[in-house]
């Protein structure tokens, strides 16, 4: 039974306060953990994903491409677990995993024919070059709602970011 026949108005959720803008420390703080929700395994979530597996090669195959390549500069085993930050034989054992998959060759160094150095076979040619569209494609998928603008902003400032990085390896040797 009804005591009353006037039609019932939509309750409307109440009104959330605004949030305050945050602080330039408020966002200073946040950077950190921030990063630490940048995953690598993200990459597995993109459309045509390349495998676990590869992704994690692709670690040890970007430093030696980066390292390598000008045509005069060589990277060895001991050179890429300082790079990593790695005990030796652990980089031994994930460079030794890159070779039996067909990613990297072992040769002898032309400055030095005692020395062994690595470098990228036709293979880890080819993953670096579909990993690098694989995380293009991560990247346009993320920030697909973003503006071009932001996009490039975002990429600038990046690059910037890792450009400096150098600093800190300067600031480690310097204690070390």
């Amino acid at each position: 039974m009804r005591t009353n026949d006037t039609p019932q108005e939509p309750q409307q959720p109440p009104e959330l306060p605004e949030l305050p803008e945050p602080t330039a420390e408020d966002l200073l703080d946040a950077v950190g953990p921030a990063f630490g929700k940048l995953r690598r395994t993200a990459l597995l979530d993109v459309e045509n994903p390349i495998s676990a597996k590869d992704l994690n090669r692709t670690l040890v195959l970007n430093h030696v491409l980066e390292h390598t390549r000008d045509s005069d500069k060589e990277i060895t085993v001991g050179a890429l677990a300082e790079i990593l930050g790695v005990d030796p034989s652990v980089a031994s054992r994930m460079v030794t995993d890159n070779i039996k998959a067909g990613y990297l060759v072992r040769a002898a160094s032309q400055h030095d024919g005692r020395r062994t150095v690595l470098h990228l076979s036709p293979a880890g040619l080819e993953l670096m070059a579909h990993f690098r569209r694989h995380q293009r494609a991560a990247f346009e998928y993320i920030t697909a709602d973003w503006t071009e603008d932001d996009r490039l902003e975002l990429a600038r400032l990046m690059l910037k970011y890792v450009d400096s990085l150098g600093r800190l390896n300067g600031r480690r040797q310097a204690k070390g």
